[in-house]
C-alpha cells in the first residue's frame, strides 16, 4: 500500500520493508486513545477557526463511529497499513468521501505530526493502564489485609538468611508485603503525575505556524498541562521507562512473595496449602501439587526486567528529536503492562483461597531456638552485660543442639549451671507467645502493633479508593 508521503518517492515501498516498518500489529491496542486524541484535536481546530465548526463536528462524529465499529468488531484492522494512526485516518477519509464530504478527512492532520500524535496516544494509553494496575494492587493489598486479620495471632518463625531467627506472627510477614505494594501504588501515582502532560501541538519537533490552543486539547484529554518544550514533547520516552521501572519493582515484590509461597507450600515447610484451583499436578507423579501460579509470576518477572533494559538501551544514544528507533518503545512497555495485569488478579485470588496451617507454623517456631534472643535479653534485664548474656545463651543453644532438646526442655537446675541469674521466670520469658508480644516497638509483631498496622493500612487503602 502506498505510503502517506505521496509523490516524494518514485517507487512503491518494498513489501518486506512495509512489513518490517509496520507497527499496526502492536499499536492497534491504542485505537481508542488515537481516536480520542484526534477528536480533541479536531475540536480545537474548529474552535480556533482553522476549520469550520461544522467540519469539526462532522469529523468528530465519524471518528466516534469508527471507534464504535472497531470495538464491536464491525471494522477489522487492515494490517497492511503502517500504523494505527494511518489506519484510522484512511478509514475517516474514505468514509467521509463516500458520504459526499470530499476530502474533508484529509483536514484532520492539519497542525499535527505523527510524532506528537503517537506521543499523546502512548501517554493516554499508559495513563489508563496505570489506573488498571493501581486498582489491582489495591485489591491485592485488601486481600493481604483480610488474610492478615485472620492470622494476627498465628505464630511462625521469622527468617534471616533463610534460617529461623525470631518469633513473629503471620500477619506481620504479610503486612511487610502489603507495605511494599503500597509504595508501588505511590510510585505509580508519581509516574502518572509526570506522564500527565500534553505533547499534542509539538508537531514534528518545532510546533506549528497555526494558531492552535494546546491548553484546550490538554483539558479535553484530561492532562494537567502541556509539555513545555516541543522538542522534548516528541523526543523522550522517560514516562514509559519510568512506568517500566515501576512495573519491574512491583514484579520483584510479587516474585519475592511467590518464592515464599512456593517454599511455604512445600512438604518441607507445610505452612500453607494452595487451593486446588490454583495448583497443578504432574503428568507422571500422581502425588504432586505444584505451585505453578507462583512459579509463573516469579518467571515472568524476568521479562519485565528485560523490557526495562530494552527501553533504556533503545533511548540511550538517540539524538534529538524523533527517530524511528522509538517505535520499539511500544512492544516493550505494552508487554510489561500486559504481564503485570495478567499476574496481579490470579496471584491475588491464589492468596485469598490458600489455607494457612497454623499448627505447622507453630511447630516450626518451637524447633529453631528463635527465642534465644529473648533468653539473652532476660539475662541482660537481670543485670548482665548483653555480650556476656549473648555468650551464655550461645553456649546453652550449642549444648541443646548436641543433646537434641529445646530451651523449653531445659530444667532450672541446668540453666543455673550456666548462670545464677536464671530463675523460674525464665520459662515465661522464653514462651513463644510472650516472646512475640513483648516486642511492642512500633512496627513489630506484638498484637497491639499488628492491629495498629492493620488499621493504618486500611485507612490508607480507604483514602486511595476515595
Amino acid at each position: 500500500m502506498a505510503g502517506i508521503w505521496g509523490k516524494r518517492f518514485h517507487k512503491a515501498l518494498d513489501e518486506k520493508v512495509n512489513d518490517f516498518n509496520s507497527s499496526l500489529r502492536f499499536d492497534c491496542v491504542m485505537f481508542r486513545e488515537d481516536i480520542e486524541g484526534s477528536i480533541a484535536h479536531v475540536h480545537m481546530l474548529g474552535k480556533q477557526g482553522i476549520m469550520s465548526v461544522e467540519e469539526s463536528n462532522i469529523i468528530a462524529a465519524e471518528l466516534a463511529s469508527i471507534r464504535e465499529d472497531i470495538e464491536t468488531g464491525a471494522l477489522p484492522f487492515d494490517f497492511h497499513e503502517e500504523d494505527i494512526h494511518i489506519f484510522v485516518e484512511r478509514q475517516l477519509t474514505e468514509r467521509l468521501r463516500a458520504k459526499g464530504h470530499g476530502d474533508l478527512g484529509k483536514k484532520l492532520h492539519t497542525a499535527r505530526s505523527r510524532n506528537d500524535q503517537v506521543a499523546v496516544d502512548v501517554r493516554l494509553y499508559l495513563r489508563a493502564r496505570i489506573a488498571d494496575i493501581r486498582g489491582y494492587l489495591v485489591r491485592l493489598c485488601r486481600t493481604i489485609v483480610a488474610v492478615a486479620e485472620r492470622n494476627s495471632e498465628t505464630i511462625m518463625p521469622g527468617y534471616t538468611h533463610l534460617q529461623r531467627a525470631q518469633p513473629i506472627c503471620f500477619a506481620e510477614q504479610l503486612l511487610a508485603y502489603c507495605n511494599m505494594f503500597l509504595r508501588d501504588i505511590d510510585r505509580l501515582d508519581d509516574c502518572k503525575r509526570r506522564m500527565n502532560k500534553n505533547p499534542l501541538g509539538s508537531g514534528a519537533l518545532a510546533g506549528t505556524s497555526f494558531n492552535i490552543d494546546r491548553g484546550m486539547t490538554a483539558a479535553e484529554l484530561g492532562f494537567d498541562g502541556v509539555v513545555a518544550n516541543s522538542i522534548d514533547g516528541v523526543s523522550d520516552r522517560d514516562f514509559a521507562i519510568e512506568l517500566a521501572n515501576c512495573i519491574a519493582i512491583s514484579m520483584m515484590h510479587l516474585s519475592r512473595f511467590s518464592e515464599e509461597i512456593i517454599l511455604w507450600s512445600s512438604s518441607e515447610f507445610k505452612f500453607i496449602e494452595l487451593d486446588d484451583a490454583y495448583s497443578t499436578g504432574s503428568s507422571i507423579m500422581p502425588q504432586k501439587k505444584n505451585p505453578d501460579i507462583a512459579e509463573l509470576v516469579r518467571g515472568k518477572t524476568g521479562r519485565c526486567y528485560g523490557n526495562l533494559m530494552a527501553l533504556l538501551t533503545v533511548m540511550k544514544g538517540l539524538p534529538l528529536a524523533y527517530n524511528k528507533d522509538m517505535q520499539e518503545d511500544k512492544e516493550a512497555i505494552f508487554d510489561s503492562v500486559d504481564t503485570i495485569l495478567q499476574c496481579l488478579p490470579v496471584f491475588t485470588d491464589m492468596l485469598a483461597t490458600m489455607t494457612v496451617r497454623e499448627d505447622n507454623m507453630s511447630a516450626a517456631a518451637k524447633k529453631g531456638f528463635i527465642n534465644a534472643t529473648d533468653c539473652a535479653d532476660y539475662l541482660t534485664k537481670k543485670g548482665l552485660p548483653f555480650r556476656t548474656a549473648y555468650e551464655i545463651t550461645g553456649a546453652i543453644v550449642g549444648d541443646c543442639v548436641t543433646a537434641g532438646i529445646t530451651l523449653e526442655d531445659m530444667t532450672l537446675e541446668q540453666y543455673r549451671t550456666y548462670s545464677e541469674y536464671f530463675e523460674e521466670d525464665i520459662y515465661n520469658a522464653i514462651d513463644m507467645r510472650v516472646c512475640l508480644n513483648v516486642r511492642t516497638s512500633e512496627g513489630g509483631p506484638a498484637l497491639p502493633s499488628v492491629q495498629k498496622q492493620l488499621s493504618d493500612v486500611k485507612a490508607i487503602l480507604d483514602a486511595i479508593d476515595a
